[in-house]
């Protein structure tokens, strides 16, 4: 997709971070946003070390708040959100803001081994991901489809929004 401006929503300990660093061009940048002083030291370390630290921007505080400061120069043309799942609907909405038309929203976890379809799974998790759900079932601004994935952990899947 030609993409050279990330935004991330989740660092941990910058695994995807230092992943999406590595496929952009020279002049490509990710915005990584983390509310852990320890996780955002980490995957600075992690980071730096896999040779990508000049790419790599960490935003630290709460994601729900620092991510309504952003102002960025040029939208963004693919946003990951992988933080706390009831957040989600916040992140979506303020990351599509700052998204390029033809952009890439991508939200992990989704599926949580078939919790999000049980009603009677209440957990805040589930609940955030049925919330953020909901909310793209009537969004007219993207495209949005739902791919499980199943492995040794169980089964999970990610979520693929496209800014129409």
């Amino acid at each position: 997709m030609g993409a050279k401006r990330i935004l991330e929503v989740g660092t941990l300990g910058g695994f995807s971070t230092t992943w999406f660093a590595k496929a952009l061009p020279e002049d490509g940048k990710v915005i990584t946003l983390e509310i852990s002083e320890k996780h955002a030291k980490v995957a600075r370390e992690n980071i730096v070390n896999a040779g990508y630290g000049e790419k790599v921007e960490i935003i630290l505080g709460s994601a729900t708040e620092t991510i309504k400061t952003l102002k960025p120069d040029l939208p963004f043309d693919l946003v990951f959100i992988d933080a706390d799942k009831q957040s989600n609907t916040i992140y979506f909405v303020e990351a599509k803001k700052m998204l390029r038309k033809g952009g890439l929203i991508i939200v992990d976890n989704v599926v949580r081994n078939g919790r999000v379809s049980d009603p009677a799974e209440t957990d805040e998790n589930s609940e955030g991901v049925r919330e953020l759900l909901k909310y793209i079932q009537s969004d007219k601004e993207v495209d949005a489809t739902t791919i499980g994935m199943a492995g040794e952990k169980g089964y999970d899947g990610m979520l693929f929004a496209y800014k129409l």
